[in-house]
């Protein structure tokens, strides 16, 4: 995956080229989300690098899960112990179960 981060100077622009390597579905899944919101991978990328220009630190974040919340996830990802329900009071009524 190319991408381009486009800095504009008064009336010339000046381009440079930022290059990263991502899994297949990493990729397929993000570019699905940006299309849905109407970006593209490249507009995606020139609004993280100029929101961290603008804020001198990332603009998003990170913090790693607690156990409780670690588990939980790996669950999640491997399909188990998932409950749905057909409405958001069927969910609340779990809670009082």
């Amino acid at each position: 995956m190319h991408l381009c981060y486009i800095c504009s100077m008064g009336t010339q622009r000046q381009t440079a080229t930022v290059h990263a390597r991502i899994d297949r579905e990493t990729k397929d899944a993000s570019e699905d989300v940006l299309r849905a919101i109407g970006l593209t991978p490249t507009e995606a990328i020139r609004l993280l690098y100029r929101q961290i220009a603008l804020r001198k630190e990332f603009p998003v974040e990170l913090k790693i899960p607690n156990s409780v919340t670690a588990k939980a996830l790996d669950k999640s990802d491997k399909n188990q112990d998932i409950e749905y329900f057909e409405t958001p009071k069927d969910l609340f009524a779990s809670w009082e179960d």
